[in-house]
């Protein structure tokens, strides 16, 4: 965190001198949640968040964005304490006030025109990808799973420092981003509401023996350990297409195992690495009247997935083609209703993978507002066809004035323990929040 300060403030000093600094503006967000369990869980939590926001703008048409996060659960069920931070960079990692507080750098970012390029460098959020619910292509950004996905995709992405190129070439905008940030995806630990206990995420030792499990070996080269990706989009009768390209490391650790045998009996060592993939894939969408068509593909060189394969250290290799189909509908004034089905196929299947070959989830959602926009009600539904298992997020917000918002709502889990949201089937909940903009 020391050099982040350092850059920070001396950046922050530069751009308040009145030679330099055109225009400051200021704004921000406040809001606080209050989650409780329906059905005796521990997923009770009171979070206060407070997100100020700077917007700098110089005199030569560039600016500076800053966003700042101070949070804090009252009742410490979620966060800090509760999520790992071993995944996160020193340059990106939150500082702790308290064992109730975090302040974090969310945002801190300079962007402008260079020459033919637009150019933002700095902490950021890049969102590739348009699928609701669910990800394939959106994940140049590790994501935070203190909630498992039950937090907005804005607030749960971890931003990262990073550049961001952007530039015309006739009909195609191309982008080129480069990533030397070696941030991963933030897990809760084991014993917090959601830390993951899936048979398909988490290897499940067998009675008696004990496990070790080892830190994460967290790639450290500045240059070679880099992530870095391409992406080209275009208008083309009618239809937004883009080709993607991003080499990085998976965001999640590959938990490979060794076994040995000791006086006491079997230990299962587990050493968290991280591997190399390709990703290519791309996007399309195109409106037919009322209709919006849509979709979304992405081919993984390398994913790794749990074996029960002893000799292949309890993981398999294997490419994974992952892509949405989706449908949206706006036929009523002001009804909004969504359809998605998203499929993952292992393309080197082996029958000691834990998981299905294909495996297929369809999503369904649901907006309408009343009086005059002001009132908005929505449900998600999200069933995975293959282990049965799902969530439905009722929610209902009303915007009492433009800088004021109440919402209620639940998130309820269900299916078997081994099923990715099934896994949380105990910690179904009843979510009551507020949001003030200033």
């Amino acid at each position: 965190m020391k050099n982040q300060n350092i850059v920070t403030t001396a950046i922050l000093l530069a751009t308040l001198n009145p030679a330099f600094a055109a225009e400051i503006e200021f704004s921000g967000i406040a809001n606080t949640e209050l989650s409780s369990s329906i059905d005796g869980g521990d997923s009770d939590a009171l979070t206060i968040s407070v997100l100020p926001e700077w917007v700098v703008r110089f005199d030569n048409g560039w600016k500076l964005n800053s966003t700042l996060r101070l949070r804090a659960d009252v009742l410490d069920h979620l966060y800090p304490n509760a999520i790992s931070r071993d995944a996160v960079s020193n340059v990106s990692k939150s500082a702790l006030l308290s064992d109730h507080t975090e302040i974090e750098m969310r945002e801190f970012f300079l962007e402008g025109e260079f020459k033919n390029s637009y150019l933002t460098i700095g902490k950021q959020q890049i969102v590739w990808g348009q699928s609701d619910g669910l990800k394939v292509l959106d994940i140049v950004n590790p994501q935070s799973f203190n909630e498992f996905i039950l937090d907005n995709y804005e607030s749960s992405r971890i931003p990262l420092w990073a550049l961001n190129v952007e530039q015309t070439w006739g009909d195609w905008d191309m982008q080129f981003i480069w990533i030397p940030d070696k941030t991963y995806h933030s897990l809760p630990k084991q014993g917090a509401p959601f830390a993951f206990s899936s048979h398909e995420i988490v290897p499940v030792a067998p009675s008696g023996v004990n496990v070790q499990l080892n830190d994460a070996d967290r790639p450290n080269r500045f240059l070679a350990d880099s992530d870095a990706g391409l992406k080209a989009s275009t208008f083309i009768g009618g239809w937004d297409i883009s080709f993607n390209y991003l080499y990085q490391y998976n965001n999640l650790a590959v938990l490979y195992q060794d076994i040995s045998l000791l006086p006491s009996g079997p230990l299962v060592t587990v050493s968290q690495e991280y591997e190399r993939t390709h990703v290519i894939g791309g996007t399309f969408s195109n409106a037919f009247g009322d209709v919006v068509v849509r979709g979304e593909l992405g081919y993984f060189t390398d994913h790794y997935f749990i074996s029960e394969s002893i000799a292949e250290r309890g993981i398999s290799d294997s490419p994974e083609f992952n892509y949405v189909l989706g449908l949206d509908w706006t036929g009523i004034t002001d009804v909004f209703i969504s359809g998605q089905l998203f499929q993952s196929w292992i393309t080197d299947y082996n029958s000691s993978i834990v998981r299905d070959q294909v495996d297929t989830t369809l999503t369904f959602f649901y907006r309408q507002d009343f009086m005059y926009e002001t009132l908005e009600a929505e449900v998600l539904v999200i069933a995975n066809l293959n282990n049965g298992d799902g969530l439905i997020r009722p929610k209902i917000s009303y915007e009492w004035t433009n800088e004021f918002k109440t919402w209620l709502g639940f998130d309820v889990l269900y299916g078997d323990d081994d099923g990715l949201y099934g896994q949380f089937s105990d910690n179904n909940r009843l979510v009551v929040g507020m949001e003030i903009s200033f």
